[in-house]
């Protein structure tokens, strides 16, 4: 071979080699992480929902994408623990419809890309810099559920016009649960009612918290379920609350919470909002930067009213409730 067809062969050589690398890259899976606070039974839609838009975008489990996907089983002590977990399989984009999920992951990698679903106030915690730019590893969808709050307050004071004490059930191990009592009392201040926060750290909890607000004469109980334990028992809670009659508002979409006896539900589409994050890992996996695509927030909210529980409770749902209602139960 002469010298020159010899540089020529070398150089295609070493042109090539990326090339090929790239191409058995490509013919494994990628690997997606998702880590769920609540049992997979109760997250399950929303669990399917992110599978279906992926789908629907092409994809193929155990083909094209391989979903690793965690449950803490209601336990956010748990979640340190699943976060080293998932982070040491090093799968390529990790998936995070929790704060708590967030907050671990942000302390555990810098690298690996991070896509939120149902986070409150992402800016807030130092998740990202800014809606517009996050500047990391860190991206994705705000749920507006702290902002959400005082509407449910308000709903609460359309449904009890002479509301004086408003109990909130709160967890003050969620990173949440001061933004949310704040809110409350910031609704409280000006419709002028007292708030009662009662505390709930674990499911054991639950019903000596609604007995507390019973026992300090609550007019009804609102129940933020960012908090994850509390979305993971919200059957627990609604049992409670009907055993001391205390209407319970959920700041939450009413998937499951009207139909189970919550008096209101009201909050932003979760499967929706599960939906667009897999937009964005699908955005991800073809080579856009967290940093570059925007946080955003939900334009779908829905209303849940439970007409049974509201007889059951001896009040009236006003018109003006039931017409902007999604989802009626009576």
């Amino acid at each position: 071979m002469r010298r020159r067809d010899f540089i020529y062969f070398l150089v295609g050589s070493m042109m090539a080699w990326p090339r090929a690398s790239r191409a058995q890259k490509s013919g494994a899976p990628s690997r997606i992480g998702i880590i769920w606070i609540a049992p997979q039974s109760v997250v399950a839609p929303f669990h399917e929902a992110f599978r279906q838009r992926l789908r629907d975008l092409g994809y193929v489990e155990g083909e094209t994408i391989a979903i690793e996907a965690r449950y803490a089983e209601g336990k956010v002590e748990l979640a340190p623990a699943i976060v080293e977990d998932l982070v040491s399989l090093k799968v390529d984009v990790i998936v995070a419809p929790s704060t708590a999920i967030v907050r671990h992951l942000k302390q555990a990698t810098t690298s690996i890309p991070i896509v939120m679903a149902n986070v409150s106030d992402p800016v807030g915690f130092g998740f990202v810099q800014s809606l517009q730019r996050p500047g990391g590893n860190i991206t994705g969808f705000s749920n507006l559920m702290v902002e959400q709050v005082g509407k449910n307050v308000e709903l609460f004071r359309e449904v009890i016009p002479g509301l004086t004490r408003l109990a909130v059930l709160v967890n003050p191990a969620a990173p949440d649960a001061k933004l949310v009592l704040k809110e409350v009392q910031a609704a409280a201040s000006s419709l002028g009612f007292t708030v009662v926060p009662v505390e709930a750290r674990r499911p054991s909890d639950l019903e000596g918290a609604v007995a507390q607000a019973s026992e300090q004469r609550a007019d009804g109980l609102l129940v933020s379920t960012i908090e994850g334990m509390f979305f993971a028992n919200r059957l627990q809670i609604i049992a409670a609350a009907g055993k001391h009659r205390l209407p319970a508002v959920f700041a939450a979409p009413p998937f499951g919470l009207a139909s189970a006896g919550a008096l209101l539900a009201y909050g932003a589409n979760t499967p929706a909002m599960l939906r667009d994050a897999a937009g964005y890992v699908d955005k991800i996996l073809k080579g856009s930067k967290p940093a570059n695509l925007p946080v955003q927030q939900p334009t779908k909210f829905e209303l849940g009213v439970n007409l049974n529980t509201a007889k059951a409770l001896g009040l009236n749902i006003p018109q003006s409730i039931l017409v902007r209602a999604d989802e009626v139960i009576e």
